[in-house]
């Protein structure tokens, strides 16, 4: 009798090994869901390339450089000069600089060099994104969680009191600027001072806590931080919310539902928000990357050590491969929030196939 557990001959385990290689390949260029992934990477592909060439003729369109000061120094020599410019590639057209920093980041997945900090761009920016981003992702979830309750309130208590009061309320945050909103906020920490830190991300202890105490001590560090990135973007999303959810409401199929007897609550949260949170899921893409913009001030008043204090100090000492990285970040911030709501937009609509969310 033959062993039904003897080992499979090495024809037959090397069949089934390629079998396994194969299958992604085969689920990228047979399937609904690969051909879109493969569509959107060649769009992010073609975008970045066009972002990146575009950014860096316009970098190029300012007058001076990096080595202006030094330039203006009697005390530096014109050979010392010219060997910075050599050692920085400055030497070179603005043609071969771009696509030599191109062909780097193909090849190598380098930045290049920062000028100011003489180190690896792709090291600066390894320490500074986990900071904007985790500011980021906070401030999301913050304006979500405030706007997107505030805005079923107003929408369902239409034209009362409540309502009145929240629309004056998003009026009023959403014509605040976050540079106000930041000094705002640091007049309050002053008055309230030792309440809220200001300054860093981290108290001068942090090393001495447990793990418990290092996320509580960076949490309560980002509150007001936090704080500025999201009151205006709360607004605007609340009173989205609310014209959304509204509009939904008087739509004959809640009228039917309300008519076969159904709670009003089961007819809000299950019927009608599904439908009207739609179009807030596709700005959360566009929301996603405006929020780096914001970070630059929100991070300059709280000495939050993200991108937004090294991206100004790169634009101030023109630290060209440092800008073109910086503004590359908000390109894939953009691509990465869009891909991110078609997702979403997918799971929470079933009616919407990946395939026309774009």
């Amino acid at each position: 009798m033959t062993d039904n557990l003897s080992p499979l001959p090495q024809g037959h385990r090397q069949t089934k090994t390629l079998r396994w290689l194969l299958f992604p390949v085969l689920f990228l260029f047979t399937t609904e869901t690969g051909l879109y992934l493969i569509k959107r990477f060649l769009q992010a592909v073609l975008t970045l390339l066009m972002a990146s060439a575009l950014c860096f003729a316009v970098i190029q369109l300012a007058p001076g450089d990096f080595l202006d000061a030094a330039r203006q120094n009697p005390q530096i020599s014109p050979e010392t000069i010219a060997d910075l410019e050599a050692r920085f590639g400055m030497d070179r057209s603005p043609f071969e600089q771009y696509f030599k920093w191109l062909g780097q980041i193909i090849s190598q997945r380098d930045f290049g060099q920062s000028f100011a900090y003489n180190r690896s761009i792709t090291s600066i920016l390894a320490e500074r994104i986990p900071a904007t981003l985790l500011l980021s992702v906070a401030s999301i979830f913050v304006t979500w969680a405030i706007a997107i309750p505030l805005g079923i309130v107003a929408a369902v208590n239409q034209n009362q009191w409540s309502d009145r009061i929240l629309r004056v309320l998003s009026y009023a945050s959403q014509g605040i600027p976050t540079l106000i909103t930041g000094l705002v906020l640091l007049f309050f920490a002053q008055l309230t001072t030792p309440l809220f830190p200001v300054g860093g991300m981290t108290s001068i202890d942090h090393d001495d806590l447990n793990a418990i105490g290092k996320i509580l001590d960076v949490g309560w560090h980002m509150i007001l931080p936090t704080l500025a990135l999201s009151v205006t973007s709360f607004a605007g999303l609340q009173r989205i919310m609310r014209g959304e959810l509204l509009d939904v409401l008087r739509q004959d199929y809640i009228q039917t539902a309300r008519a076969k007897g159904l709670s009003e609550s089961r007819v809000i949260y299950v019927h009608a928000l599904r439908n009207a949170v739609n179009p807030l899921i596709t700005l959360l893409g566009f929301e996603f990357s405006n929020l780096l913009s914001g970070a630059f001030i929100t991070e300059t008043f709280f000495d939050w050590p993200g991108l937004g204090l090294l991206i100004l100090q790169a634009f101030q000492t023109q630290d060209l491969y440092l800008v073109m990285a910086s503004l590359m970040m908000g390109a894939v911030m953009l691509i990465v929030g869009n891909f991110l709501a078609d997702l979403l937009l997918n799971i929470v609509d079933p009616r919407i196939t990946l395939t026309k969310t774009n």
